[in-house]
């Protein structure tokens, strides 16, 4: 008799439906998880009403020594941080009028458009990997791919190549 496969809770497969904040947040590595909760108290100190890719990648900078290892030289990590504290501070104000990114077909309460999209691109990365959780190389991988979102632009202001540094996360891991 066959006995339909049943994937394990928390997996996810590239190009399935965006999942619910919930579930998304079910499938983080304890490490991941703690930069979403920062990102998420970031955004509310900043008095933005939805965590977005910058905040998802300052809070990814300050928790993750494997985030931070994947720049090349202190100079240019520096560089990307100095300019999400200038964000922090009051230079991002222009980004608060909107929603970043174009809305999902499955809106999520609290997370931008893109920022949705790219912990969905995190988790398509892990799945890749047969990995049922994603890490925060995969979250910085799928930041760095996404040339319309607000941590792309951040690191094209801190002099990096972002799809350069999107390929070799996506080489080094296996996923590219």
């Amino acid at each position: 008799m066959h006995h339909p496969t049943r994937r394990p809770a928390g997996s996810f497969r590239a190009g399935e439906a965006v999942p619910p904040r919930a579930d998304i947040e079910a499938r983080l590595t304890v490490e991941l998880a703690t930069v979403v909760a920062g990102a998420r108290r970031r955004a509310l100190r900043d008095g933005d009403r939805q965590i977005d890719t910058a905040h998802l990648l300052h809070s990814l900078l300050e928790t993750d020594p494997e985030v931070r290892a994947a720049f090349t030289g202190a100079d240019q990590l520096a560089r990307v941080l100095g300019y999400l504290v200038q964000r922090s501070i009051g230079y991002g104000l222009r980004w608060q009028a909107g929603a970043e990114g174009a809305p999902p077909a499955t809106p999520v309460s609290g997370w931008s458009p893109a920022a949705v999209r790219a912990m969905a691109a995190a988790l398509a990365r892990a799945a890749a990997r047969e990995d049922l959780r994603a890490g925060g190389t995969d979250l910085l991988a799928a930041l760095a791919a996404d040339p319309e979102c607000r941590a792309v632009e951040v690191l094209r202001h801190a002099g990096v190549d972002a799809e350069g540094l999107a390929g070799r996360l996506c080489v080094e891991s296996g996923t590219g």
